[in-house]
């Protein structure tokens, strides 16, 4: 079995919407820009992201969009606002992006170890 050469991908990330750029970034970790492309081998590319900071929010998602987690037990719910969320950290709201979008499956913890944002 050969191993894997991968390529890294630098993407700037001003003035672009996290969503649009988290589903560009997911093609790439899953390597389904690649002609050898496997779905159940992990073939996809390094990505490093820069200027998430930059990154453009568009209507009113930072005060509306809110992102839940439950603890699994009675009365858990936690909620915090993507305004809390972009403030505390901007690349955050990219990672939970390209979380959502990549399949969920054993290959998933791999692929994001590649993405890193800065």
């Amino acid at each position: 079995m050969k191993a894997v050469v991968r390529t890294t991908h630098t993407l700037d990330a001003s003035g672009k919407a996290p969503g649009r750029l988290a589903a560009e970034i997911s093609i790439l970790l899953q390597g389904k820009n690649r002609t050898d492309y496997v779905p159940n081998w992990d073939k996809g590319e390094i990505v490093n992201v820069e200027n998430a900071i930059n990154m453009k929010i568009t209507g009113n998602k930072l005060t509306d969009k809110i992102y839940y987690r439950h603890s699994g037990h009675p009365g858990g719910l936690k909620q915090q606002k993507l305004k809390d969320v972009f403030a505390g950290d901007p690349g955050e709201v990219l990672r939970r992006a390209v979380l959502r979008m990549l399949p969920k499956n054993r290959l998933r913890t791999e692929r994001m170890k590649r993405l890193t944002i800065k």
